[in-house]
């Protein structure tokens, strides 16, 4: 069964070995780059269990919390040193890595042409997978600047400066450093482009998730619109996120610890309670109102977000489409017209002519008269 699988899964072209290679390679460089992103923007500090009752591993170590402000600060910090650092270090890894190494040309040939020769023979190899690597380059870059970019907005502008020295620095490389590519005829981009249809779709969907559990867009819209003094009356005049940190944290007895323990504030008074935050009752630590009015809110936001992005994009989709086709239709009746006047301009008459001169030559030798109507064939013809 085994080799039955393997035979019915290996590629019987080129095109197809090279369509499954580069889908396989792009799977395993997404998720190598974007396993710690997906950990800190739906997993981190949402896994580890509260105060009395954390996931610890081994049964010793406890789970890292997010930052005080948001898990989005850690995913803005983290995107940016991945477009910043990450970027610079690997432009200049691959301009300086692949130095040919020199030889002195001089002493083995003194023919100028020949020298030139050996110049060019010790560039770098070139070879299929070349080009790959540049592409595979942009792809993951494209996926940085725009699956999450609603974290790190930044990301678009520093993709586009690292672009322009990247262009200058390929130029570079591929003119003094490798060998000439050979050519290759190509339509279209192949798999890249699914790729980037797929990526696109991943855009839609991570910013979506983002916006709505990364970040505290939700909890504070549900807040200014249910809880906030806003929704009281004679507070027209106040702030409508005015406690809205007291709001999102919950109440802890210190006396429900692991392990039970007397903590003291700096003046030395006895601390019973404790804030941290999530949205728990303070009773039992389950989950309280808020949090399912904020769950449900979160919900109902992605869903509404996703759905509007594909009416748009199923919306342009169509619009060009009848673009499209009108513009095919116009352009068939502009051929269709050509055609006819063509066929009026130039076939018509030379075939009036041939006909013209068929009949005379045989009136002539018949000895009659040249016939009328063939005067006003010729007139309406022309």
């Amino acid at each position: 069964c085994l080799i039955m699988v393997l035979e019915a899964l290996r590629p019987r072209s080129f095109s197809e070995r090279e369509k499954s290679y580069t889908i396989k390679v792009f799977t395993f460089q997404f998720f190598t780059h974007f396993s710690s992103l997906i950990y800190v923007a739906f997993f981190l500090g949402r896994i580890n269990g509260r105060p009395g009752s954390y996931v610890r591993l081994a049964g010793k170590w406890r789970l890292e919390e997010c930052h005080p402000s948001g898990c989005i600060t850690d995913l803005f910090i983290q995107m940016f040193v991945i477009m910043t650092l990450k970027q610079t270090l690997s432009n200049l890894m691959e301009y300086w890595l692949p130095k040919p190494q020199r030889i002195n040309v001089e002493q083995i040939s003194q023919d100028s042409c020949k020298e030139e020769w050996l110049w060019n023979y010790q560039l770098n190899e070139v070879n299929v997978f070349t080009l790959f690597d540049e592409y595979m380059e942009m792809m993951i870059q494209y996926s940085f600047t725009t699956i999450f970019v609603a974290a790190f907005p930044l990301a678009p502008l520093l993709a586009f400066i690292n672009n322009l020295f990247e262009i200058r620095l390929d130029a570079i490389k591929m003119v003094k450093l490798q060998k000439r590519m050979v050519p290759k005829k190509a339509n279209t981009i192949g798999i890249w482009y699914y790729i980037l249809e797929t990526i696109g779709i991943l855009s839609v969907i991570g910013n979506g998730l983002v916006l709505a559990i990364t970040s505290d867009f939700i909890p504070m819209l549900v807040y200014q619109y249910t809880f906030s003094p806003c929704k009281q009356k004679n507070n027209t005049g106040i702030d409508c996120l005015t406690g809205y940190i007291n709001h999102s944290l919950s109440v802890f007895n210190v006396q429900h610890f692991e392990n039970t323990m007397n903590l003291t504030d700096p003046m030395g008074n006895k601390i019973t309670h404790c804030r941290y935050p999530d949205y728990r009752n303070s009773d039992d630590y389950g989950h309280s109102v808020k949090f399912w009015y904020i769950f449900a809110a979160r919900v109902a936001f992605l869903f509404v977000f996703e759905v509007s992005v594909c009416l748009a994009k199923f919306g342009r989709t169509y619009h060009t489409e009848s673009f499209c086709l009108l513009q095919q239709s116009v352009t068939d009746i502009q051929i269709s017209c050509s055609i006819i006047n063509r066929l009026l301009v130039e076939i018509l008459p030379f075939h009036s002519s041939i006909v013209v001169e068929h009949l005379s030559f045989n009136s002539s030798i018949a000895g009659e008269d040249y016939p009328q109507e063939l005067g006003l064939y010729t007139a309406a013809v022309k």
